[in-house]
């Protein structure tokens, strides 16, 4: 008799969540965007955190994970400029302003741990 068990499914990594998160909370946001600018700089920030959420499940999926982790962190930089922008150009108001903005820094706190791990090992 085998006691063989069925393998388990490999853990989402936390920085994989937490773009899955933002993305949940964001495109409802730009989804209020002006016309004018909801084709343009809300269509730029979504595209941009979809590409860092590609790049995250890349880096899961990836025994090299390193340069997939470093694009998305490149990427998350441009999306905290272009938000950044929205509140300053006063497309959003300040409360979201702050809450993208800590959801952000979180992804990123999120892929620096995970960088740091892989440099570790």
């Amino acid at each position: 008799m085998s006691t063989h068990k069925p393998s388990t499914p490999p853990q989402t990594p936390q920085a994989v969540q937490a773009c899955h998160e933002l993305l949940l909370w964001m495109i409802p946001q730009l989804d209020k965007f002006p016309r004018a600018r909801r084709f343009t700089l809300g269509s730029q920030i979504e595209t941009g955190l979809l590409s860092v959420l590609g790049h995250l499940v890349e880096a899961a999926y990836s025994k090299q994970k390193h340069a997939a982790l470093r694009l998305a962190n490149r990427q998350l930089e441009v999306n905290r400029h272009l938000w950044r922008l929205a509140h300053e150009l006063q497309i959003i108001s300040t409360k979201s302003y702050e809450h993208g903005s800590q959801l952000m820094n979180n992804m990123g706190r999120q892929i620096g741990g995970w960088l740091n791990a892989c440099l570790n090992d």
